[in-house]
């Protein structure tokens, strides 16, 4: 007797994300720095990076932390924002957790019209999606490359994007940042590339490229 295959449902589940907020010492409202950090990070990695940004000291800083939460070997909690399981069904859950916390920090803070997105690594990609779907002044994309969901979908246009690449990271090559060029030029979205010496990582060329962005986003 042959065993019948199961079949596979999903169930919508309520959870709930933590973000981090920095306010400014500096009277509001602020313009608003919202980022997303990489795979097997946190929302605190995220927040230490963004603060190393020159500029940044009167920007309402956000850090969101991905829902889906584990160990490392060394018992650390970090998270992930995806896997490639339910891919579509996590998109959104993602998109509409963005929005979330997007609502929550703008009834809670004083802020201005401004609004950037910024992603390291996978959390590039949740920035991509973030600003697809919500109005944004900019988009700061570190080591990540462009879905292809928000090539084919957008809600809204994509705003300026900034590309960073270390030319030691052997995860975002070239020839995926020169993929993500042509993708972006497709669809419209203005792009400036910072190309620094360095791998997989935050450095002090692209934090200075970031900074100069941040103050164009402003203008």
């Amino acid at each position: 007797m042959s065993n019948v295959a199961p079949s596979v449902q999903t169930v919508e589940a309520r959870t709930h994300g933590r973000y981090l907020v920095r306010v400014p010492r500096t009277p509001g409202p602020w313009p608003l720095l919202m980022g997303f950090h990489g795979y097997a990070e946190t929302a605190g990695d995220h927040m230490d990076a963004l603060q190393t940004i020159p500029g940044t000291e009167v920007w309402l800083l956000v850090s969101v932390q991905a829902l889906h939460r584990f160990y490392t070997r060394k018992e650390r909690v970090v998270a992930s924002w995806m896997t490639r399981e339910d891919r579509e069904l996590a998109i959104a859950d993602n998109v509409d957790y963005v929005g979330r916390v997007l609502d929550r920090v703008r009834a809670d803070h004083p802020t201005t019209s401004t609004l950037v997105f910024s992603g390291f690594s996978q959390g590039g990609s949740t920035a991509y999606r973030a600003a697809s779907n919500y109005r944004a002044d900019g988009l700061i994309t570190l080591a990540g490359d462009v879905p292809p969901d928000v090539v084919e979908r957008r809600a809204v246009a994509l705003p300026p994007v900034l590309i960073g690449r270390g030319t030691t990271d052997e995860w975002y090559s070239e020839a995926k940042e020169a993929a993500d060029r042509a993708a972006l030029a497709r669809i419209g979205a203005p792009v400036d590339v910072c190309v620094f010496d360095g791998g997989h990582e935050w450095t002090d060329a692209f934090r200075a490229a970031a900074a100069a962005f941040l103050r164009r986003a402003r203008q």
